[in-house]
């Protein structure tokens, strides 16, 4: 009988350790210093939007953040140029800048800045394919970078704009929540 049982703790063991080896613990997605470049002389903060860079909720993700773990901040008044890049194998992905509201659009609604979207909001573009949003960040506030394709956003794929009247550099921040 103590034999049997520690064949079976063995089993359970290997098991365990098989199944670490094919699911490994999800890394904490890094910021990558090249995805924003600022030109203070022009006030400009130029970001790279990459959707699908990662398998990270289905793929449904920018630049390996979803559900508003990514932060962009800006001063009040700069310009915002949003390089948007799909990178997503499976599925098309938009890009718009909308206001933070609960709850949360399921599609495209008006931007909270004027250009601050992405062609075919509704219908998203393709992989390989790439657009650019450049607005004027003119109100302080908190608004998210939301994927506009039908129930994108919902699903988690939105990270946050933080237009800030004390901040004096942009900056990019990864938090929990």
């Amino acid at each position: 009988m103590k034999r049997l049982f520690s064949l079976l703790i063995g089993f359970f063991s290997a098991l365990s350790t098989l199944a670490g080896a094919q699911n490994p613990p999800t890394q904490a997605p890094q910021i990558d210093c090249t995805w924003l470049t600022v030109d203070s002389a022009t006030k400009t903060a130029t970001f790279q939007l990459t959707a699908g860079l990662t398998q990270l909720n289905g793929g449904l993700n920018f630049n390996g953040f979803n559900d508003g773990k990514l932060t962009l901040t800006v001063p009040t008044s700069w310009n915002v140029v949003i390089k948007f890049v799909n990178h997503d194998a499976n599925l098309p992905h938009s890009a718009e800048v909308v206001d933070s509201v609960k709850p949360m659009p399921a599609g495209p609604v008006d931007p909270a800045f004027p250009r601050a979207m992405s062609v075919r909001l509704m219908q998203g573009i393709g992989s390989g394919e790439a657009d650019s949003l450049r607005f004027v960040a003119g109100k302080p506030g908190t608004y998210l970078i939301f994927c506009a394709v039908p129930g994108h956003g919902l699903a988690g794929m939105w990270l946050r704009l933080k237009v800030s009247a004390t901040e004096k550099q942009p900056k990019l921040v990864a938090s929990s929540t």
